[in-house]
């Protein structure tokens, strides 16, 4: 699946997963390949990437994840590698 990081002023990640794990507003939750539509509040955490080169994790400062169709965005307010 194509993920994006995207925060005000750049773009922190763009590129092909098989998993990422994002620090929901409501506890931590995993998205994989042909997930369901979904559109979710994060708290301010670790998202963890499980790509070709193998685990990444990137910290965000909170933000907005939505899922569709194998393409996943996340609107951060802020974010470090």
């Amino acid at each position: 699946m194509h993920l994006e990081i995207i925060t005000p002023d750049r773009k922190v990640f763009e590129g092909e997963v098989v998993a990422a794990v994002f620090p929901g507003a409501d506890g931590s939750f995993e998205v994989l390949n042909n997930h369901a539509p979904l559109i979710s509040a994060l708290k301010a955490g670790e998202v963890t990437l499980t790509g070709a080169n193998g685990r990444e994790s990137i910290r965000i400062e909170g933000g907005v994840v939505e899922v569709l169709r194998n393409n996943v965005i996340v609107l951060a307010e802020g974010a470090s590698a």
